[in-house]
């Protein structure tokens, strides 16, 4: 059923399905750096095709930060929702997680034949220093363009701090917002606000969706209790990745290691390194952990199972977040999430930097990556000539 379509979206920028997949399609192809290709998203959706107003897709950026799962999928699902409701959100969600899924698969088909994945990661050391460039230069951008007020300066490095400690993503978003609003009071209220119609909920939608996936676990208590434990791990890891795909990590690794036994700590490790150097979240490692587990058919269980409920979650959401929106005081906590995400690039970009054994080439291929991006070279021209000097040098 298609959903109404949003007020920030003009006739003459609305994009069909096809166009929507396959502009998602191409950017899910150059997806490194997580959280990062937020920025990239914005930049295609408000920038170069105009599918949305800047003032919707921040608004929406602080939602994907305040719910569960991978914050970049749930972007590109949440400017798909704008344009063509349930529909469009599937289709760029899709579109935007395929290439990662795809080559991971791969990876680890290679990696059940051959058991190594060091080879690979040493040929392709040198992405890890674009997803640092990545990261740091979408902390610099994000925080440019959005963040504009003193009360900003505060909030970020508090929170960049809190994420570095290790305290809870819950604890961070609130704390962020709660700062948003009270740095923020003194400014008042402008205008009399009251609450905006928000878009109808999409109730059909989600019950097939629900339907759907209640119909596939019956399935696979009946087939297979192994890929039946294995999709039910995943759904419950995504509903417990505050912060983004990074938090499900530790999580995942407690679960399938120490937890199921499904593999040793070394293998998993295995898997995080190939999730590191594919586009995508890391969070894909679960392409990778279904393949160990079940081959094939497990890792299709597992990718879409550690999408769901994330993916349900922005289409159910949103509705309710427009609407509070519309209050003042909450738009003033919106401000402070929107710190908290740059604070959280801001931190992950630190903490990748320092898990990186640089020399000269590596911080050289670093500098004019970030400058690459600076100049708004194409992305895919960038991680094709990373991807070909790694080949080259073997960072």
């Amino acid at each position: 059923m298609k959903e109404p379509v949003q007020l920030s979206v003009t006739k003459t920028t609305q994009p069909t399905l096809l166009q929507l997949f396959l502009a998602f399609l191409k950017l899910g192809a150059t997806a490194f750096g997580g959280p990062a290709m937020v920025v990239h998203i914005r930049t295609l959706a408000v920038q170069k095709k105009q599918w949305l107003d800047d003032v919707a897709f921040r608004d929406g950026v602080a939602l994907c930060q305040t719910i569960p799962g991978a914050t970049a999928m749930q972007a590109s699902a949440y400017v798909g929702l704008r344009v063509h409701g349930v529909r469009g959100a599937a289709t760029s969600f899709v579109g935007f997680g395929l290439p990662a899924f795809v080559l991971m698969l791969l990876l680890s088909v290679l990696y059940a034949r051959f058991h190594d994945a060091s080879l690979v990661a040493s040929t392709f050391a040198g992405l890890r220093a674009l997803v640092v460039a990545l990261v740091g230069h979408a902390a610099f951008t994000f925080g440019t363009s959005y963040l504009k007020r003193w009360q900003d300066l505060v909030i970020v490095p508090v929170a960049a701090l809190l994420f570095w400690v290790g305290l809870s993503p819950v604890l961070v978003i609130l704390i962020s917002f709660v700062m948003g609003v009270a740095l923020r009071f003194a400014e008042g209220q402008t205008t009399q606000e009251s609450p905006s119609k928000r878009d109808p909920f999409p109730l059909r939608s989600v019950v097939f969706i629900l339907g759907g996936a209640a119909l596939c676990l019956l399935a696979l208590f009946l087939l297979d209790r192994r890929l039946l434990s294995l999709s039910l791990l995943m759904l419950r890891i995504d509903l417990f990745a505050f912060g983004g795909g990074f938090a499900s990590i530790p999580i995942m690794l407690h679960e399938v290691v120490q937890v199921q036994g499904w593999m040793q700590p070394k293998t998993f490790m295995d898997g995080i390194a190939l999730g590191q150097i594919t586009p995508g979240p890391i969070v894909m490692t679960a392409t990778f952990v279904g393949y160990v587990v079940r081959g094939i058919s497990g890792a299709f269980i597992a990718t879409v199972s550690i999408f769901l409920p994330s993916f349900l979650l922005v289409i159910t959401v949103a509705p309710f977040f427009q609407q509070l929106n519309s209050f003042h005081l909450f738009r003033k906590g919106v401000g402070g999430i929107l710190c908290s995400f740059v604070g959280l690039l801001a931190s992950t970009a630190v903490r990748l930097a320092i898990s990186l054994r640089w020399d000269i080439p590596l911080v050289a291929l670093a500098v004019a990556a970030f400058a690459a991006l600076v100049l708004r070279i194409n992305l895919l021209w960038i991680v094709l000539g990373v991807t070909v000097l790694s080949l080259i040098f073997s960072f």
